[in-house]
């Protein structure tokens, strides 16, 4: 290979390298990814000793979750997907559906302001200011969302919105199987894709 040879390579090669690259990056868009990783599922909720939303001298702590299956979401002021999956939640807590909220690295302000302007469809939220509890729970970001049984322990963990369709096709017939009496482990494990 002759030096005019080397130079055209060497100028054409990074070319090709960005075309397979924008390439490949285009055929992956819009595709959703089969892996999601929960170090949360099968195990009980993280304990937690957080302040009360509505009334910051007050803490929260395991034994005030509720005693019926719920849902464990993690919400913020600042997240625009929150705001998506709002109307959602407040639907959900119409059917009477117990959630509990994990405000996520957000102001007390905005977070009290967010509430009175989209309206509260949790039994109470708790302060994660500095988002340790999240770490704890393996957040990625908000929302998430967990389907928790009676005893604390995660059987699902939502990534991003609740949406009718993943309400109706995953998280509502878990829920439904959690709060059936005479439920065993393996009947829980199979509906709720444990």
């Amino acid at each position: 290979m002759n030096a005019k040879q080397k130079r055209m390579l060497m100028f054409f090669m990074p070319l090709v390298v960005f075309a397979l690259l924008i390439v490949m990056f285009f055929m992956k868009l819009g595709k959703p990814t089969d892996v999601i990783v929960s170090t949360s599922i099968g195990k009980p909720l993280p304990a937690f000793s957080l302040p009360l939303l509505s009334s910051p001298d007050r803490v929260m702590t395991n034994a005030d979750l509720p005693k019926q299956p719920f849902l464990l979401n993690a919400w913020g002021s600042w997240c625009p997907t929150c705001k998506i999956e709002h109307p959602m939640l407040l639907e959900l807590a119409k059917q009477g559906v117990p959630m509990v909220g994990v405000n996520y690295k957000d102001e007390l302000p905005n977070a009290l302001a967010y509430l009175d302007t989209y309206k509260d469809p949790f039994v109470y939220s708790v302060q994660d200011l500095d988002g340790m509890y999240g770490i704890d729970l393996g957040l990625t970001g908000a929302p998430e969302t967990f389907v928790v049984d009676a005893k604390g322990v995660v059987y699902q963990h939502i990534t991003g919105e609740i949406t009718q369709e993943n309400w109706q096709g995953q998280i509502e017939p878990c829920m439904q199987e959690l709060a059936r009496a005479g439920s065993d482990e393996a009947s829980r494990a199979k509906v709720c894709k444990l």
